[in-house]
């Protein structure tokens, strides 16, 4: 529901600050708002970009929860199609998107909002060794369904996959 809203609420803000801003300034100043917006927009989600890539690369390397670099990469990748997209209100949000302290506040109040059941990093869902603080969690359980076979339900002649007492 919030999403139809927002399709249908976000185009008549758009078309009204079009209207407010051309009237006021012009046609031509307007769109060359408009344009330089996009230009410094996809200069800006560039850079930041970059940064939350190595971020990113970071956390992999330190085998740490990578949850926050991921979200800031979602949330520059947002700003990005808010910017490229015409209009004042998407500039306005995908420009607010790109600064950090707003990506922060929007990321924790997300992380309030969502519960991880279980994370797990690193081979076989184990810790690293190298790391002495994280505790190294390995287990004998193996899930898995199993069927009993009687003795009688078993056949007679081997699939031909394996050999059988038969084949001897």
């Amino acid at each position: 529901m919030y999403l139809l809203l927002a399709f249908l609420l976000v185009p008549i803000v758009e078309i009204a600050l079009f209207i407010q801003v051309g009237g006021l300034i012009g046609l031509w100043p307007t769109l060359t708002i408009v344009v330089l917006t996009a230009v410094l927009g996809t200069w800006l989600v560039k850079s930041q970009g970059r940064i939350a890539l190595g971020q990113l690369q970071n956390s992999f390397q330190k085998l740490d929860d990578p949850t926050e670099p991921l979200a800031h990469g979602a949330m520059i990748l947002v700003a990005g199609a808010l910017l490229l997209t015409p209009g004042f209100f998407t500039d306005a949000v995908g420009f607010s998107l790109l600064m950090p302290p707003v990506r922060m506040a929007v990321y924790r109040f997300l992380r309030a909002r969502v519960s991880v059941a279980q994370f797990h990093m690193g081979p076989n869902s184990t810790t690293s060794r190298s790391h002495p603080n994280r505790q190294s969690r390995q287990s004998d359980i193996i899930d898995g369904e199993f069927e009993e076979v009687s003795p009688r339900q078993t056949p007679n002649k081997p699939s031909g996959w394996v050999d059988g007492p038969d084949q001897g």
